[in-house]
């Protein structure tokens, strides 16, 4: 059995000088201001001031024991129970953290009122979109509530910094690193351990030694569930024994601490800390013997499911009791100065939690007197026997117990539609008072998903790609292969990594031959753990790096999408437009032979990731000219490569590199009149063999390749062509219902194309099961050139049944 790290702190250690005496009672100070702010929040959610309430009481003094090493250019990603650390470095005020609970738009710095409280977040971009230099601050990743999600984020955090220190062609990039001196902290609940992104993260971690120093708070509990049916052992620092360095192979350190030791957590973080920064080696702080005294959050009560036992253990073994009695047993302070203490912090904090209250009420009151007047105004301008009828509402609004603006617009929302159409001054002012009222709110609530600074993908220059008689042709994967090498050599900042992506150039030779050309921290290889892959991506993307982050197969992005789905897509949204990461995911999918390796998800993928723009070229020249739009922009974007397409010849622009490819705008690849067939990818290949059968056929068929899903088809050109032939199919290789059906709602429902249509739409996609193994199975499953043609037949037979006389036999019928 390994002997974990002991710290015998004396008094040698720490010389209990003034300075350090004053160091301890500003500590305690932080401390009790923390626990004042979660014995008033969770009252302020009772008397119905906030609608929930998630706190870090009973973790005070271990997070500020860590704080005292967290230095600028760090970088934290945690969980939401680390205000007293952001309280101890100064990121979090007592006031906006109430304005936080209070979902205050104006007042809430981290989230803008979009997240619950305690999740925050720092500036790592400016208003006009540009970035901040991380050195000089001390940052924070924005928070999310999935469990064990901060977890694959905080690896790229911290991965960035051994890339600073490793690459010498970043020497230069100063205003993202100090030489890959950061450390990254991420913080997360005993629980949570549990989750597999864990384990995956931490192997990571171990192979790649990064600086990464993970605390888990250990207070015995996942909610309701004790760490006995959490974790092996009962204990995550005995199960990662195994992880610990050994003489000749390196590891991660691991710490076990008491949570109310103020001594020894000093100690252990300033060692461990220190040891991290400096060899960049990886260190699990297990924070041990923590209580919740307010349970897990204000939805319910920990006496439910705590024994008598177990209570009156946490009562005797609450950190901040344990610090006053250290700090009056070596005589560092006098029961008068805890007493003044204590009392300081309950003044302040109910100061401070009044002065966010007012702060966040007083607009609304002055919403609620201006609907009053607006109300009192109807009342004397409707017939006599309607009067009655706003006089009450006028008194349901004064009767509202702090109203929220949601129910002022119920109320204002309902009167307009009894009032609808009426020539009275007061509907005038309540039609201009709704109308002002839903322009913040869209401000407030629907703006930043993606970004509208002057790099967002959707505002990157146009480039024509060029082709001469001097053009060669090429394998797909070729020009992909030239393409990133172009790339890799004008930009210092971009790197590529994915399973197999290094040694072997990925297992289609895209980048073939490029880690030799580039050196292993540019182009390399990493282990089968996609999840990690994507939170690599996300927090080097955070840290001024442009990655290009490979799954290797559609069908296997299911593995990475949590942090993709639950961080990055909503990353700009959730910080209100404080934080960014410009990740390109590459993956190549769409039909080759199997259940795993033949998958379209596009649906899946449209529904999960709003916030990440999804690009499906055709081939690989479309390919590369997206690639390039998107290392010029500020937004994440998946490109889905098409898998049977590296071999196929294509001719190779001759401003490879330079040109791009505008998003939202689809290309009309071959004119008709008879009907529109809307696709992408590799069905757009398969739908131009169908069309050569229609054309012999007699029908005229307009084909259109939308290139990219989200945006989809900004310039309404497909509009453009339903006015023209008045039917349409939509047709990809996803199941029934999925992005064929979201192709439709955006061609008939929000370009208003139902108008122009004298048949019924129609789809053809893959039947509802995976593709089958082999040619016949993907024929049978997979859209093929004859369903088209059946279906495209059939449609204007109906609509045409003079020049097309007969129906083809629907043989799967």
């Amino acid at each position: 059995m390994l002997v974990y790290p002991k710290f015998e702190v004396t008094n040698d250690t720490f010389i209990f000088d003034d300075a350090f005496i004053e160091t301890v009672k500003k500590d305690f100070k932080i401390c009790w201001i923390s626990r004042e702010m979660s014995l008033l929040g969770r009252k302020d959610v009772l008397t119905g001031k906030a609608k929930f309430g998630i706190f870090g009481d009973g973790k005070e003094v271990a997070q500020v024991a860590m704080a005292h090493t967290f230095q600028r250019g760090d970088w934290r990603s945690g969980y939401y129970r680390d205000q007293t650390f952001m309280l101890a470095v100064g990121l979090l005020s007592v006031e906006s953290f109430f304005s936080q609970m209070y979902a205050d738009s104006e007042n809430d710095p981290f989230s803008g009122g979009r997240q619950m409280n305690a999740h925050f977040a720092s500036p790592t971009i400016d208003k006009d979109g540009k970035w901040i230099d991380a050195t000089k601050l001390y940052n924070t990743s924005s928070d999310i509530s999935s469990t064990a999600g901060q977890m694959p984020r905080a690896m790229g955090l911290a991965f960035a910094s051994k890339l600073y220190r490793t690459n010498p062609q970043l020497a230069t990039v100063n205003q993202f690193s100090d030489h890959g001196n950061e450390v990254c902290f991420c913080t997360i609940g005993d629980a949570s351990t549990s989750e597999g992104v864990f384990w995956e993260v931490l192997n990571a971690a171990g192979v790649k030694q990064v600086p990464l120093a993970i605390s888990v708070w250990d207070d015995g509990y996942g909610i309701s569930v004790p760490v006995e049916y959490q974790t092996t052992k009962g204990s995550i620092s005995e199960v990662l024994e195994g992880f610990q360095p050994t003489k000749n192979k390196k590891g991660v350190d691991i710490y076990p601490v008491k949570g109310w030791d103020y001594l020894q957590l000093r100690k252990a973080y300033t060692v461990g800390i220190e040891k991290v920064r400096t060899k960049h080696a990886p260190a699990v702080f297990h924070i041990q013997e923590l209580t919740q005294p307010q349970g897990h959050s204000t939805s319910g009560s920990h006496e439910r499911y705590k024994s008598e036992k177990r209570l009156n253990w946490e009562k005797n073994h609450d950190c901040l009791l344990k610090m006053e009695q250290w700090m009056l047993k070596e005589g560092l302070i006098t029961k008068e100065e805890v007493t003044t203490i204590k009392e300081e912090a309950r003044f302040f904090v109910r100061e401070q939690r009044d002065k966010a209250w007012k702060a966040y009420s007083s607009p609304l009151q002055a919403k609620v007197e201006e609907l009053k007047q607006i109300f009192q105004e109807i009342e004397s301008q409707v017939p006599e026997q309607e009067k009655i009828k706003y006089a009450r509402k006028r008194r349901e609004i004064e009767q509202l117990n702090n109203p929220v603006k949601s129910e002022l617009v119920q109320h204002a929302r309902r009167a307009y539609f009894e009032l609808a159409g009426s020539s009275i001054t007061g509907y005038n002012k309540l039609l201009n008072w709704l109308s002002e009222t839903y322009k913040t709110a869209h401000q407030d609530y629907h703006t930043y998903l993606y970004s509208d600074s002057e790099s967002s993908a959707r505002k990157v220059k146009e480039v024509k790609p060029i082709f001469s008689s001097h053009s060669p042709s090429k394998n797909g994967y070729q020009i992909l292969n030239a393409y990133f090498d172009k790339i890799l050599a004008k930009n210092s900042l971009v790197l590529a990594f994915g399973e197999d992506v290094g040694t072997i150039g990925d297992v289609n030779q895209g980048l073939a031959g490029l880690q030799e050309k580039y050196g292993t921290s540019r182009v390399f290889d990493t282990g089968i753990r996609e999840l990690s892959i994507m939170g690599k991506a996300i927090g080097l993307a955070m840290r001024g790096l442009r990655p290009i982050a490979e799954i290797q197969y559609l069908d296997y992005l299911i593995y990475g999408l949590q942090p993709l789905a639950d961080d990055l897509a909503c990353l700009r949204y959730r910080t209100d437009n404080l934080q960014q990461a410009p990740v390109i995911i590459r993956t190549r999918g769409h039909r080759l032979e199997g259940i795993w390796h033949s998958g379209s998800p596009i649906g899946m993928i449209i529904n999960a990731l709003r916030g990440i723009y999804l690009i499906v070229p055709r081939d690989m020249v479309q390919a590369a000219g997206f690639y390039n739009t998107m290392l010029q922009s500020d937004d994440p974007a998946i490109i889905i490569e098409c898998l049977n397409g590296y071999r196929l010849k294509e001719k190779q622009p001759d401003n490879l590199g330079e040109y791009t490819i505008p998003l939202g705008r689809p290309e009309v690849l071959i004119a008709g009149t008879d009907i529109t067939v809307v696709t992408y990818g590799t069905c757009v290949r398969v739908a131009q063999e169908a069309i050569i059968t229609l054309n012999k056929m007699g029908v005229s068929v307009e084909l259109i390749d939308v290139q990219t899903l989200i945006p989809f088809d900004v310039e309404h050109i497909i509009l453009k062509s339903l006015q023209k032939t008045n039917a349409v199919l939509f047709l990809d290789e996803d199941m029934p219902g999925g992005a064929t059906a979201y192709m439709m709602q955006q061609v008939l429902e929000l370009q208003n194309g139902y108008q122009y249509l004298d048949a019924k739409p129609i789809t053809v996609t893959s039947k509802e099961h995976r593709p089958p193994y082999g040619s016949d199975g993907d024929y049978f499953t997979k859209p093929n050139p004859e369903d088209i043609v059946q279906a495209v037949y059939n449609l204007v037979h109906e609509r045409m049944p003079k020049r097309f006389p007969v129906a083809l036999i629907d043989f799967y019928l």
